[in-house]
């Protein structure tokens, strides 16, 4: 395994800047620039693609803090970005099949909430990153956790709509 403590910093880090910076942005920003990334477009089954909560404001948030979280880390910035829209990419993947099993958005499933935004990232980048899979795989259960203590701790400070 190649995981040291300091890689783990930096993608915790990375990881912060990359699912958190949306959430700020909400919290700071409100409705403005909430642009659908779907569209409030509708799949074939009559559910919405990914729904209101994904929106191209987050994306564009997530990737810049996170060229810019890399680069202060010592990574190229497109790095960071690669990061940033590779979770932001896990998010909406997860969002697609949450409308597709009926769960409304902003719906909570547990790992489907969490994994993919965490997973993909590190998998599409594990080489920059210098990680291999049982890292990753630690790495991704500790992200996973990590953000199932945190979410709580968000929503009571005022930071999130939902305490998950």
């Amino acid at each position: 395994m190649s995981l040291t403590l300091a890689i783990t910093l930096k993608v915790v880090l990375l990881s912060l800047a990359a699912n958190g910076t949306p959430i700020l942005g909400k919290r700071l920003l409100g409705t403005r620039l909430a642009v659908p990334l779907d569209g409030g477009r509708m799949f074939f089954d009559g559910r919405p693609i990914l729904g209101r909560s994904k929106t191209l404001r987050g994306l564009l948030l997530s990737i810049a803090a996170c060229a810019l979280t890399g680069s202060v880390l010592g990574y190229p910035w497109s790095l960071g970005a690669a990061f940033g829209a590779a979770s932001m990419a896990g998010d909406a993947l997860s969002s697609f099949v949450k409308r597709r099993l009926d769960i409304p958005p902003s719906g909570r499933f547990m790992g489907l909430d969490q994994i993919p935004e965490i997973l993909l990232p590190l998998w599409l980048c594990r080489d920059a990153l210098a990680l291999d899979w049982p890292s990753i795989v630690v790495l991704t259960v500790l992200l996973a956790a990590g953000s199932l203590l945190l979410s709580p701790l968000m929503y009571r400070i005022g930071l999130r709509d939902r305490p998950y």
